[in-house]
């Protein structure tokens, strides 16, 4: 069998199995296996095995149950709710305040979290009564929390940012100093379509009415986010400044974060269960579909097909640019159907060599891909905000009210990339 056919099988089987609704993990795992028995026999079991091991032998894969536990702990301690209080103090007199606060919160979570389904659970919880209250549009409130909660997975410590720097073999520390000024770039295409949009049509964003304000509130909200604003300056600080590796930043900060819980009152013995509970539940999701696609795309790259698809990709009559805008379409037509985890180890095993020959920085293009990643979280007919949202909005918000209400904000979020895509200093300055 050519190795053209056999990548046509696999993407077929591929598609029909997950029509079928089988988890991604256990569609690439089972293909990988057909595959490596089809070519090795008995022993392809082996080569299954050790193709896995090869990649979640990183020890950067570490950081992940870290950064996950301490976005947990500082979940269940009632830091969002803290943090849109006291912006709240802020820019609840300003036309649109409330939206553009909730912007301002969404980007200190994403800081802390980096875990996009968290995020937009936090904000949908926190912010969409507050502004559905203070009569809002809801698809200018709705469009607010799910293209801010989406943040999460481009601004640092964002997890996307962590497996693309594994499986393309970056220092991830220059992808975080790399990402951090796109991600903010975002936030305030975001904020100046909020600002525009409320300035046209004042009754989008009414003002509230005059409310008595304690006079200590300035101090009490103080009090309550100055411990986990410490915590994400000492944390990025410390990956920024050189002093410690991602590894140990996010030990640092799954420890600061308890402290928080337990500065607040909240950490218990049945609150550190429950948050290792769900560190794990989340983490294991992450390691099962590494492991799926992990052994898929080693076995298919053992087997030729890697090399095949590169070779079809660099052999296109495409300018370099052309090329690499045709990846980033390919990503973006996953993103519709897959998981971003199953996108990067299906897709970078073949992009990276193709970019590398071409004379690419593959740190340049580890933002762009976080970029699309983000949008793939609000594209339908799968954008994982959206559902994420549904699950904690008021009954009478649909799917279709929800898809709605983020065009406007994948439009922004096309912007963006387009800007990076063709001024890449935007990104690698701070890094060169």
């Amino acid at each position: 069998m050519s190795i053209g056919i056999l990548s046509l099988l696999i993407a077929l089987a591929i598609i029909v199995m997950m029509m079928l609704g089988v988890p991604l993990a256990f569609v690439t795992g089972s293909i990988a296996s057909v595959v490596a028995f089809s070519f090795y026999g008995a022993n392809g079991l082996t080569v299954v095995a050790s193709q896995v091991f090869s990649l979640v032998n990183e020890y950067l894969f570490v950081a992940v149950p870290m950064f996950l536990l301490m976005a947990t702990f500082l979940e269940r301690s009632g830091v969002a709710h803290d943090l849109y209080e006291a912006m709240n103090l802020v820019g609840r007199r300003m036309r649109g305040g409330v939206a553009l606060q909730t912007l301002v919160v969404a980007v200190i979570l994403a800081t802390t979290t980096g875990i996009v389904g968290g995020e937009v659970i936090l904000l949908g919880v926190v912010a969409l009564p507050q502004m559905l209250r203070l009569g809002y549009d809801p698809k200018l409130a709705i469009g607010t929390i799910c293209a801010g909660g989406a943040l999460g997975a481009m601004i640092p410590p964002s997890i996307v940012l962590i497996v693309y720097a594994i499986t393309a073999g970056v220092p991830v520390g220059d992808l975080f100093t790399a990402a951090f000024i796109p991600g903010l770039l975002m936030a305030f295409l975001y904020a100046g379509y909020i600002v525009v949009r409320v300035w046209l049509n004042p009754a989008l964003a009414p003002l509230p009415d005059d409310e008595a304000m304690p006079v200590d509130a300035p101090m009490t909200a103080l009090r309550k986010i100055i411990l986990p604003v410490a915590l994400v300056v000492v944390v990025l600080g410390s990956i920024y400044g050189g002093v410690a590796s991602i590894t140990e930043a996010a030990a640092v900060g799954a420890f600061g974060a308890a402290l928080c819980a337990w500065q607040r009152g909240k950490l218990t013995v049945a609150m550190v269960r429950d948050a290792a509970h769900q560190t794990m539940r989340t983490c294991g999701m992450v390691l099962w579909l590494t492991f799926g696609a992990a052994a898929l795309i080693g076995v298919y790259g053992l087997v030729g097909g890697t090399r095949f698809a590169s070779e079809l990709i660099s052999g296109l009559a495409l300018p370099p640019l052309g090329l690499v805008v045709l990846m980033l379409g390919v990503i973006f037509l996953l993103g519709m159907v897959m998981d971003w985890i199953g996108i990067t180890l299906l897709t970078m095993p073949i992009f990276v060599p193709v970019l590398q020959g071409l004379g690419f920085d593959l740190v340049w293009f580890g933002v762009l891909f976080c970029i699309s990643v983000q949008i793939s979280y609000l594209t339908p007919p799968f954008g994982p905000a959206a559902f994420f949202l549904k699950g904690v909005a008021p009954p009478e918000i649909s799917l279709q009210q929800i898809f709605a209400a983020v065009m406007p904000f994948i439009g922004l979020q096309v912007l963006a990339l387009a800007l990076v895509l063709i001024f890449p200093a935007i990104a690698l300055w701070p890094i060169q």
